[in-house]
């Protein structure tokens, strides 16, 4: 298996490059550049590893071993589909590099080492009334939703109900912007909040059967460090917090199985080792070999033209309501006609994740896939400076980046889509930035009017 090992070593060299390159980094770049280094490792060095390691044979209700992949013959497929893998991650790599570079030697680099610069809304009293706000709706909404059976779940092509879809979104917002921007001069009243919205993110994720929410409130814990400063306690803390995620993961979706359903999984997790058992149920959620499967089989230059892409992308930015059509959804369109070809998908419906190189390469082969990596480095740069933004609108994308990790595993269609959902849970979370902060002015300028003598009040009584 010396091929497949070889093209491991290779896109693991590439994650290596950039976490030493993040370090150089300060503030949430390092969080974030980290996080994707992550993320990738899982689908494209922890998942192919276990492949070849255990030559698992494919199952019902088991997606890790790929058929595909199987029949093709583990060693040799897996060198064929990493290949744009290693060349989209070094092409990264280098642009995380050059950045870094830029970054240490700017005459004008004057940013904290530790904490990337202040954050303007962090600890701003009417932002943090406004998100306790949010997250007070947005939890009204996940609860109805939930109620009457239209909580959603991973994968599915729309919400049962776009409008508790839209108030839940708002819940999401509220949780990752306190778990960032919330301040307190009592560190128990932070642990609290904090604690709290964390173990509600978790519950979320057991009730939609996403790893989304709560990887979203990991990642907002690691980005408030590092606003506030990294200490080995936090660094202890985030890494704790990580572990107990991915067990705890595994643990609640088996509170939702049935005891045929817990069976039948047992004697699938049968074939792998007991080192492996434990961490099955998060690998089974990091599909982007997969996506990289589909686009080894239908091959460069093989799904939308660039004029389709524009025109596709262009439309995701604008309401489906002043638009007057279906949107193109590419994770759905994905799954129809990319893994389509190589997958009988005729009775499934499903929105899947393509990842930024999966994406490029059938679109336009390297050149493609270097196109589509780019385009994720520059919306990470655009992600690092919302946060620190003063423009409520910007800060709150940010925030909503956090909680959905498009730039994680979707490619260019997909972040824009992505991007276009939530422009209108940015609007109200605007306008409620409004509403709180003219409440506000106005109990403000009624407690501090004077107060008229006695002498007076008595007059106008009389």
């Amino acid at each position: 298996m010396a091929l497949a090992q070889f093209h491991v070593l290779l896109v693991a060299g590439a994650l290596a490059t950039m976490v030493i390159a993040a370090m150089y980094l300060p503030g949430v770049a390092r969080v974030f550049l980290i996080a994707q280094s992550a993320h990738w490792s899982l689908s494209y060095v922890a998942r192919p590893a276990v492949l070849l390691w255990v030559q698992p044979q494919p199952n019902f209700g088991d997606n890790v071993p790929d058929p595909r992949l199987a029949d093709y013959g583990y060693d040799a497929s897996i060198a064929l589909v990493l290949k744009p893998v290693v060349f989209g991650l070094w092409v990264y790599a280098g642009l995380v590099v050059a950045y870094a570079v830029w970054t240490r030697l700017r005459p004008e680099h004057i940013i904290n080492e530790k904490t990337g610069g202040a954050a303007y809304f962090a600890g701003n009293p009417v932002f943090t009334q406004t998100l306790f706000l949010l997250y007070g709706i947005g939890t009204l909404g996940r609860l109805a939703a939930v109620a009457s059976g239209s909580g959603g779940s991973a994968g599915e092509l729309e919400s049962p109900n776009p409008i508790l879809n839209l108030v839940s979104i708002l819940a999401t917002l509220g949780a990752i912007g306190l778990i960032v921007f919330f301040r307190s001069d009592s560190a128990r009243s932070t642990a609290l909040v904090v604690g709290s919205l964390t173990c509600g993110e978790l519950v979320w994720t057991a009730v939609v059967q996403s790893k989304t929410p709560i990887m979203g409130a990991a990642l907002a814990i690691a980005v408030r460090f590092a606003m506030t400063g990294w200490t080995r306690g936090k660094v202890a803390g985030v890494l704790s917090l990580t572990g107990i995620a991915v067990g705890a993961f595994g643990w609640l979706q088996s509170l939702k199985t049935t005891t045929e359903a817990k069976s039948q999984a047992a004697l699938v997790d049968s074939q792998y080792p007991a080192v492996v058992k434990p961490f099955l149920s998060i690998l089974r959620r990091f599909d982007l070999l997969e996506a990289a499967t589909d686009a080894w089989y239908v091959g460069p230059h093989s799904w939308l033209t660039p004029g389709q892409v524009a025109q596709h992308a262009l439309q995701s930015l604008v309401p489906t309501q002043l638009l007057g059509a279906e949107k193109f959804r590419s994770g759905a369109a994905w799954a129809d006609q990319v893994r389509g070809a190589s997958v009988d998908m005729s009775t499934v419906q499903v929105s899947l994740a393509e990842g930024n190189i999966s994406e490029g390469y059938v679109l336009g082969g390297y050149v493609g896939v270097a196109l589509g990596v780019t385009f994720t480095f520059v919306m990470l740069i655009v992600w690092i400076h919302s946060l620190y933004s003063r423009f409520i609108g910007m800060a709150v994308l940010g925030l909503a980046l956090i909680e959905v990790p498009v730039l994680f595993e979707r490619g260019i269609l997909g972040t824009v889509e992505t991007v276009g959902k939530n422009l209108q849970a940015v609007v109200l979370a605007w306008l409620a930035y409004l509403v709180v902060g003219e409440y506000r002015r106005r109990v403000d300028e009624i407690s501090s009017a004077p107060i008229p003598p006695a002498e007076t009040r008595t007059a106008q009584w009389v």
